[in-house]
């Protein structure tokens, strides 16, 4: 009996190793051919450049992996691929604000305030994307992350139904990369899975449309801190 568990598990313990396997490869492959250059990227200009956030430190200051982001999506925004910048990140406390710190980086490097919107609710990849279609109503986009990352924002963004090619910012050699490349294996499977049930995210709200000013999404349009009050 026991050696015929041990074996049921080893088994199943391989099958879902395939599927993992599997669904990383449909992500990549789906995603692969949309990440380009800035200089092979369509000439169109795109609704919107999203940035995902990630981790702030307590002066304010933008981590390495986040800095690199801003800097890509700011070099994209001035040669004209957009007019639009979306700083995606969490926000979900009053002490903790990844959106403020992204917009006064973009700031300082020249971007004009109402060119730059907030989505304060972007806790993950997924809520990022969907609610870049959904409440912000981008219909193309480009998006500016570490290669790693890029695979499974533009399987999600395409999935949400928008016009999406990545640019990579991989600047340097980060720190913990193997760690990071594990957790984002499993994330694919997740948001995989994700894209066919479509749940919706933490936070949706009203339409808040690129085609307006930025300077109106400055303040979190919702209870701080962690939605006590729920979804309006």
């Amino acid at each position: 009996m026991c050696k015929r568990l041990i074996k049921l598990f080893l088994w199943m313990g391989a099958a879902l190793a395939v599927l993992l396997c599997i669904i990383n490869l449909i992500v990549v492959g789906v995603a692969r051919e949309r990440i380009l250059s800035a200089d092979a990227l369509p000439k169109t200009p795109f609704d919107c450049i999203i940035v995902p956030g990630a981790r702030v430190y307590e002066d304010g200051t933008p981590c390495v992996v986040l800095r690199d982001r801003l800097d890509e999506g700011v070099t994209l925004y001035k040669a004209g691929v957009s007019d639009r910048l979306l700083l995606s990140g969490d926000h979900s406390t009053t002490a903790y604000d990844e959106v403020t710190a992204m917009k006064q980086y973009a700031l300082e490097q020249g971007v004009r305030e109402e060119d730059i919107f907030l989505d304060h609710a972007g806790f993950s990849t997924y809520e990022t994307m969907y609610r870049a279609a959904e409440v912000y109503g981008a219909k193309s986009c480009v998006v500016v992350t570490q290669r790693y990352h890029l695979f499974r924002a533009l399987f999600l963004a395409r999935r949400m139904g928008m016009e999406a090619y990545g640019v990579s910012t991989d600047r340097r050699t980060y720190a913990r990369m193997a760690y990071y490349e594990l957790r984002e294996a499993l994330a694919r499977v997740k948001d995989f899975a994700f894209t066919f049930i479509k749940p919706k995210p933490t936070y949706l709200g009203t339409p808040i449309p690129l085609t307006g000013d930025g300077r109106l999404t400055a303040l979190a349009p919702f209870a701080l801190p962690i939605w006590t009050q729920g979804n309006p």
